[in-house]
């Protein structure tokens, strides 16, 4: 298998991935048009829980904080205390000094971004980390943009650069790698997967079924 193929096909793991959050700000978050607010504040909140739970160094960054888009939504802000919110000018992330800096010194080659909007801020650092070496992850579900057009070139735009497109809970699922791992449960409750709870339910509620009529 050569080099620029194994990227395709090596896994997620503890030791060799981090995550980039950009730009989920409130000013930008009012322009979100390609998914429901609700539920990319669901996905990315998810994302950063689970990470946190599976121990992922997270570097996150706004752009014109004070001037122009506003702080982090507080959701998100809220599952990263201790984390330095890097805030910068520059369009792209990736021209950023301390974010390059930041993400370099985690040692992971793999990277998990998301961001808002998707065909920008997104985009832009998951195809120039992908042309510095990384194997770049875009986690479209935490990311959204401003129209569908922007969210389908945005996508286009990465794959037909090489980024790996993938889901918010994907990303979690194979980090964690074994249901029997002792973070599972707390990976799966992080990532808040109305279905699995209601699994868990019907679950508990047969084994108690079950050990009634063994009584």
């Amino acid at each position: 298998m050569d080099t620029s193929s194994k990227r395709y096909y090596e896994r997620l793991t503890q030791d060799n991935a981090a995550l980039l959050l950009v730009d989920h700000q409130i000013g930008l978050f009012t322009g979100i048009r390609d998914i429901d607010v609700a539920q990319l504040k669901h996905n990315v909140v998810g994302l950063a829980k689970a990470a946190k739970v599976l121990g992922l160094p997270i570097i996150a960054t706004t752009t014109s904080r004070d001037s122009l888009w506003g702080p982090t939504i507080p959701e998100l802000a809220a599952v990263l205390p201790g984390v330095d919110i890097i805030d910068r000018t520059t369009v792209n992330a990736w021209d950023e000094p301390r974010i390059v800096k930041a993400v370099k010194a985690t040692g992971r080659r793999k990277l998990i971004i998301a961001g808002v909007s998707t065909e920008v801020c997104l985009a832009f650092p998951a195809i120039s980390a992908t042309a510095d070496g990384f194997d770049v992850y875009a986690a479209i579900d935490a990311s959204g943009t401003f129209s569908e057009t922007k969210r389908i070139t945005g996508m286009l735009r990465m794959l037909q650069a090489g980024v790996i497109l993938i889901d918010y809970s994907t990303v979690a699922v194979e980090i964690t790698a074994d249901n029997a791992s002792p973070k599972a449960m707390d990976v799966y409750t992080a990532i808040d997967m109305p279905f699995a709870t209601l699994v868990g339910q019907l679950f508990g509620a047969y084994t108690k079924s079950v050990a009634g009529r063994a009584s």
